[in-house]
């Protein structure tokens, strides 16, 4: 084996230290090179921000925490501005519903016309619109669907029977001549939301079903010409009983879903206005340091 001498050992020596010499200095400069990169993408965050284009601000700022997690200053300022963008929003959405919803509450006024509001202030928080024709007064010892919305915009079936012997559905299924149909949600005997009693031989029993629950329902009475005889199967009971709807019926239904959808454009709007305000604070307080 050849052994290297001094001189060699000296060359190699040399070769090392530069070697090192130029890596300690590369190495600042590529950092320093993600950091003005890093400072351009914020840049151009604060300029989709002043432009007032919040969610391509965002998402230029997703960007920069992806491609540069260590560049820590740049981060803390990106925190800022997505704060800031945000509240932005947050002003954006309550102007929104500050100049819509006078416009809902004139309309849900106007359809309210023709409805009366069933509401015990003693143990009830929300009352319920119903058409005066469908009011409990106006229907009694009669066989009927029921239909209403509460002042929040949840809409509600109820199909009531009346009786000589009890049925004991738990649902109910629309049908026209054509074959199309849809059915409720079936809703077992609880005493609360399907309830009966009886009274004087008699029996009365109702099954209601709110939201999601009898939504398909409404639109298919809605959706029907009001010329197609629409009929209703009290379903899931012990005995088999049907009516059919009455135009005067099938137009309260027409109505109260008119009145459930702007109620319920009301109810988001106002929550949104409420959930805005309140990030609102929350931003003002991290932005003031607090």
């Amino acid at each position: 084996m050849i052994k290297p001498t001094n001189f060699q050992h000296a060359r190699l020596l040399l070769r090392v230290t530069v070697w090192c010499g130029m890596s300690a200095l590369l190495m600042p400069a590529a950092g320093c090179g993600k950091t003005k990169e890093a400072r351009e993408q914020l840049t151009h965050a604060h300029s989709l921000y002043e432009s007032r284009r919040y969610t391509a601000a965002k998402n230029a700022i997703d960007t920069l925490r992806m491609n540069f997690p260590r560049e820590v200053d740049v981060l803390k300022e990106a925190l800022t501005l997505i704060r800031r963008v945000e509240r932005a929003e947050s002003e954006q959405n309550i102007a929104w519903c500050d100049s819509l919803l006078p416009i809902r509450l004139d309309e849900a006024e106007r359809l309210k016309k023709g409805f009366v509001l069933e509401k015990n202030a003693e143990y009830e928080d929300v009352g319920n619109y119903v058409r005066q024709q469908l009011t409990v007064e106006r229907n009694v010892e009669r066989s009927y669907i029921r239909c209403g919305v509460d002042e929040r915009g949840e809409i509600y079936l109820a199909s009531v029977y009346f009786g000589s012997r009890p049925v004991n559905h738990t649902g109910l299924k629309l049908s026209a001549p054509d074959g199309t149909f849809v059915e409720t949600a079936t809703i077992p005997y609880d005493g609360g939301m399907n309830y009966r009693f009886k009274d004087g031989g008699n029996t009365t029993e109702v099954v209601t079903c709110k939201g999601e629950n009898c939504i398909r329902a409404v639109q298919f009475i809605c959706g029907t010409d009001k010329k197609t005889r629409i009929k209703a199967e009290y379903t899931g009971g012990t005995a088999a009983f049907a009516i059919y709807l009455t135009g005067a019926d099938r137009e309260a239904v027409r109505a109260t879903y008119d009145l459930a959808v702007v109620l319920g454009d009301i109810e988001r709007m106002r929550l949104e206005k409420e959930k805005s305000t309140k990030k609102i604070l929350y931003l003002d307080s991290k932005l003031n340091g607090d």
